[in-house]
């Protein structure tokens, strides 16, 4: 990928899936900048001035919206792209109008993000068919597996009702490495 725009803030509570997008953004070519929070993206978007920003909706503390309505405050040329696993209509119209240019549901990878970032003409992300690459079916189980967990605080028991299998099942599919997108 080729872009004069070569700068991303990537904005998630998840350590996990904060640092595989930073990883698959950086074999892409751009300059990734991670933040846990709201504080900390607050402050690399004052001191870097980041291009675009993949920011969480629902962290702990200040939202995603709150972050996309203040950094934009400070940066006015930040291109936001929202990511959340609880999407509403209501989040999406609001994101939007705070200037977020696309909302995506989690779990995405960076080319759905940087496909979503294309639609913008001003960032001149030059994209060809080689960039996008699905992530496979064993990732996104695996990935789906994480996030059901998490809602449920680390609880197996919990998660593997919710997930419909049984708890054993749950912990073999946790036990394995994640697989490659």
């Amino acid at each position: 990928m080729k872009s004069t725009e070569s700068t991303i803030l990537v904005v998630d509570d998840e350590e996990l899936f904060r640092g595989r997008l930073a990883r698959a953004f950086a074999k892409r070519g751009l300059q990734v900048f991670t933040a846990a929070d709201y504080g900390q993206a607050i402050e690399i978007i004052g001191e870097h001035r980041p291009a675009m920003a993949v920011i969480d909706l629902k962290m702990p503390g200040r939202s995603g919206l709150d972050l996309i309505a203040d950094g934009r405050k400070i940066h006015p040329g930040l291109r936001c792209v929202v990511l959340t696993g609880y999407g509403s209509i209501a989040t999406a119209t609001e994101a939007t109008k705070l200037g977020a240019l696309y909302y995506l549901p989690k779990p995405a990878d960076a080319d759905d993000i940087l496909k979503a970032f294309a639609r913008d003409p001003g960032l001149r992300l030059d994209l060809t068919e080689d960039d996008w690459q699905p992530p496979s079916l064993a990732r996104m189980e695996w990935e789906h597996i994480n996030r059901v967990l998490r809602d449920c605080d680390g609880n197996i028991s919990s998660a593997a009702k919710k997930l419909g299998i049984h708890r054993r099942s749950l912990q073999r599919k946790l036990q394995k490495y994640p697989p490659g997108s």
